[in-house]
């Protein structure tokens, strides 16, 4: 029984002139219907690997994942900036281009937009699939390079999946680089993700998962990190850099951990807790607030003023703690002129939990803002009293010396 696969010199039967250079998925496609084909036992499927030697491959036919224990791994995440180069001008002199090492140009014309779909209907859910050490290139961004949008993910779990992980990956140019859906025990670690629409978007409902130590940045049309509906996330020691509309966007997530990261923004909202977010920890991470730089992407932004907050909290019973805000923004540029900017917003809820943080900022801020709906809020040690604002009479406060 054949368990490695190399999509180099794998023949799809019946279809001699396919090969990976013109379309990778198709071969794909039959490895998996080959493993289908072998694996027969209902005691005993091992599932395979398939492996991508590093080249330049063309993915025109999206891979239908539908086994488990299946991985899918090359050599090399390949990840290089197209946004540079697209804004570059003449590059003839560069020793490169485009993305290298195991590298997948999505370039679907089957009419369908995601390189990878992991789905399969019935039980048990699909297990185990690994993604790992090669790269999605989305090639471009149509007329407007800047836009982040082509209509093009890279992979899309479809439907419910359990322990899969996604590891040492690159994403580039593509509107959604990975997108799962209702998950449990995911891992997403040391990816290269950036230059996306949205980079990861955990969708439905999810426990026990990982996003950590990753290197992600979304565009602004979209999200660094989306997680809805899951309990006992770990959100940890990922470097989050522009300049997506928001770092981490939690909306009806409770009970997980943001921890230990290094969040970069050029704009408002950079931990975003929408809707309903409860008993979440939003501890140790590090928050820089700056302007956009690069003249070409100077027009965009996320559509968020600076009284929205760099942390705007909807939910109750959450803590943040032991954080450090840099605001680096010229007087300037705060919008609304002449406003101090919010650093937290606890826009709604009850006995929210906000203690020794430290914030550094280059114009006069307002290190916590209570909305007047919010109850119970303890605060401590995280600004002087000129830096606190409250709409309501329910809450607690403790000036830092």
């Amino acid at each position: 029984m054949t368990s490695v696969y190399d999509v180099t010199t794998w023949s799809v039967p019946g279809n001699p002139s396919a090969t990976p250079y013109n379309d990778i998925g198709l071969i794909i496609n039959s490895i998996i219907a080959d493993v289908k084909s072998q694996q027969t036992s209902q005691a005993s499927k091992p599932g395979a690997v398939v492996y991508i030697p590093p080249g330049d491959y063309s993915l025109k036919t999206r891979v239908n994942v539908d086994i488990s224990f299946l991985t899918i791994r090359g050599s090399g995440h390949g990840f290089t900036s197209s946004s540079i180069r697209y804004n570059a001008g003449n590059t003839s002199s560069w020793h490169e281009i485009n993305p290298g090492g195991s590298r997948i140009r999505v370039e679907n014309t089957d009419g369908n937009t995601d390189a990878f779909r992991v789905f399969r209907t019935g039980d048990p859910r699909l297990s185990s699939i690994i993604f790992q050490n090669f790269c999605l290139d989305g090639v471009s961004f149509n007329s407007n390079q800047n836009s982040y949008v082509n209509g093009k993910t890279g992979i899309r779990f479809d439907s419910a999946n359990d322990s899969c992980r996604i590891e040492g990956m690159g994403m580039v140019y593509l509107e959604h680089g990975l997108v799962v859906r209702d998950t449990d025990a995911l891992s997403v670690s040391g990816n290269f993700l950036a230059e996306c629409g949205s980079c990861i978007e955990l969708t439905g409902s999810g426990q026990a998962s990982k996003v950590t130590d990753n290197l992600i940045g979304a565009g602004y049309v979209g999200f660094s990190i989306f997680a809805e509906g899951h309990m006992g996330l770990l959100v940890a020691a990922n470097n989050v850099f522009p300049r997506g509309k928001s770092s981490v966007h939690f909306k009806n997530c409770t009970r997980s951990s943001i921890t230990a990261n290094r969040f970069h923004a050029f704009y408002p909202g950079m931990v975003n807790f929408e809707d309903s977010c409860t008993e979440n920890l939003l501890g140790s991470n590090h928050f820089l607030r700056q302007m956009e730089p690069f003249d070409p992407l100077k027009p965009y932004n996320n559509g968020l003023d600076d009284l929205f907050g760099l942390v705007h909290i909807v939910g109750s019973a959450n803590t943040v703690t032991g954080n450090h805000f840099s605001y680096d923004v010229p007087s300037a540029s705060v919008k609304p002129q002449g406003q101090k900017p919010t650093i937290v917003l606890v826009a709604s809820g009850a006995n929210n939990y906000i203690a020794v943080n430290n914030t550094v900022a280059s114009v006069p801020v307002n290190t916590v803002v209570l909305d007047g709906s919010t109850t119970g809020t303890k605060i401590l040690d995280s600004g002087t009293s000129a830096e606190f604002v409250q709409y309501t009479s329910s809450y607690s406060f403790r000036a830092t010396p």
